[in-house]
């Protein structure tokens, strides 16, 4: 707990501008046969028996409050795009309560079979983000989540924004809470998502975690630690079973106007094993289209 969601982002904005001239990391040799991965690829999350596209929607983008870009684009205009993503290929969508994008999805989707498509949230456990003082336990906000989203489960619920090794002892009454809930049918899979390395480090060896949302770029933009760092973590969880899902894949948007680290950062991710899956903000269908289109140059034996 030693810093709010909005002082986290002010201090990572102001390593930017550095970080945009670290030189490109090499990326490992891939074969190439001639097929590639497309971002509507059925993939499967770890461990989770989850089975969802490659490329999921983001919500979050400048989130807090319960506001997002999503949110402040208009109900209307949200429902609408969430509506094109989902016809595009995008099957999972990637929501929190920090973010207030819940009641955007049920319209949104509305007539789409249930298992045709992932909802994964985020509960925020930590001071400020959300406008209640109360932080009730994990079973009270599931159960809210469940109305908000009107659907029997939840694919995958994070505690959002861990930042501490000591985390899985912080949040173990939590944790266990998320069990219970998933040997009920009530989730499908429990995990956080990390805002620092030692945070990061201390999934690899949690039985707990079914999954993570880890930041992961090749120039450490918005990220818990260099690349270089950062990399082996996410590969040794992977190698544990524990499913990766990527964010900040090009720095938050801050790399959307450079074609050639654009391309590098969405290729780095595969090339080198580090996720099963990310998340992009996609506030217009033509992002998606831009990034699915990138994602093409990828080899499918690199995924």
């Amino acid at each position: 707990m030693k810093t709010t969601r909005r002082q986290f982002l002010k201090a990572s904005a102001i390593g930017v501008g550095g970080a945009l001239f670290t030189p490109s990391l090499s990326l490992r040799a891939a074969p190439d046969t001639g097929e590639k991965i497309g971002a509507y690829d059925s993939v499967t999350l770890g461990r989770t028996g989850i089975k969802t596209s490659r490329v999921s929607m983001g919500t979050g983008v400048s989130g807090g409050m319960r506001e997002s870009n999503h949110t402040r684009m208009g109900a209307e205009n949200a429902r609408k795009l969430i509506r094109e993503i989902y016809e595009h290929g995008v099957r999972a969508f990637d929501l929190a309560d920090l973010y207030g994008t819940h009641p955007l999805v049920p319209p949104a989707l509305e007539g789409v079979p249930r298992d045709q498509y992932q909802l994964f949230s985020k509960i925020w456990w930590r001071p400020g983000g959300i406008p209640e003082k109360e932080r009730p336990n994990a079973d009270v906000v599931v159960e809210r989540f469940l109305k908000e989203l009107k659907t029997d489960y939840l694919d995958l619920v994070l505690l959002h924004c861990v930042e501490t090794p000591d985390w899985p002892k912080v949040l173990s009454e939590q944790m266990e809470i998320l069990a219970k809930l998933k040997s009920k049918g009530a989730i499908r899979a429990h995990g956080v998502s990390c805002h620092s390395l030692p945070a990061l480090e201390a999934v690899i060896d949690e039985p707990w975690v079914d999954s993570v949302h880890s930041r992961i770029n090749p120039y450490g933009l918005q990220m818990d630690g260099p690349a270089e760092k950062v990399a082996p973590v996410l590969k040794r969880i992977r190698a544990k079973g524990k499913g990766v899902v990527g964010m900040k894949i090009i720095g938050e948007g801050r790399l959307r106007n450079d074609e050639e680290k654009k391309n590098h950062s969405i290729r780095y991710a595969w090339v080198e094993g580090l996720v099963d899956m990310v998340t992009v903000g996609f506030e217009k269908t033509s992002e998606l289209e831009d990034f699915a289109n990138r994602l093409k140059t990828v080899p499918k034996a690199a995924a």
